[in-house]
């Protein structure tokens, strides 16, 4: 099998592909831990990766258009996954752009976000142990608020779980990252550690993804999940 390398990480050398899937590389190490890697190069302008779906919580109308786009902003290459318009957006909808073709239940989840645009929310995050579209883990980083939140939507109700006030550039990049174990969560912006949580709404595997809220149209960069 022909192995393909995505993002610019130094530990890629100690790892051997073992499979391909939602456009990315999944690969494994010596300890048995799968680990997807998604730059979105190689998916094709103006769709999205294979197996990604887009969905919404307390849709309004049809789902908003995420897509992979061309963007001179992109971390890695020269692409991103995008919502890059949201006309139809409302206070109370979730945007989701996610696979089920990925199980996660432990682990660390790690995505570079670009908060882009929009008058009643920016920013957004990953989303892990997801059942469906009125299911799930979120963390988001929103510039507008200058906080960086944990919540769980269960039957399409968000609850937040812990929050953090943050200050950083929306004219720049910034990392997320998710330490999932068992019931303990800890997230991370840009390196540094802000919230942490013990909760068991969620308690099984499931897909992964991307959020955004109501007018946000941001972008999304190296995605990556590491678990077993």
């Amino acid at each position: 099998m022909m192995k393909r390398q995505y993002g610019k990480s130094s530990w890629i050398a100690a790892l051997v592909s073992v499979a391909m899937v939602s456009g990315g590389s999944v690969l494994q190490a010596a300890s048995g831990k799968k680990t997807l890697m998604l730059d979105f190069e190689n998916v094709p302008a103006g769709s999205l990766p294979a197996g990604w779906q887009v969905a919404a919580t307390h849709p309004n109308g049809r789902p908003n258009a995420w897509r992979v786009q061309e963007d001179s902003r992109a971390v890695s290459g020269k692409k991103v996954l995008a919502l890059p318009e949201t006309p139809r957006f409302y206070g109370g909808t979730f945007n989701l752009c996610w696979t089920d073709e990925v199980s996660f239940k432990d682990g660390v989840i790690q995505v570079k976000v670009h908060a882009g645009t929009g008058n009643e929310d920016q920013g957004g995050g990953p989303i892990w142990r997801v059942k469906d579209a009125n299911n799930y883990y979120i963390v988001r980083w929103n510039p507008l608020e200058d906080n960086f939140r944990l919540y769980f939507v269960k039957d399409g109700h968000r609850k937040q779980i812990a929050t953090a006030n943050v200050k950083a550039d929306p004219k720049q990049w910034h990392t997320i990252k998710v330490v999932q174990k068992g019931q303990d969560i800890t997230c991370y912006l840009d390196g540094k550690k802000l919230l942490t949580a013990t909760d068991q709404t969620f308690t099984e595997a499931g897909g992964v993804g991307l959020w955004t809220k109501a007018d946000a149209a941001s972008c999304f960069d190296d995605f990556m999940v590491q678990g077993k």
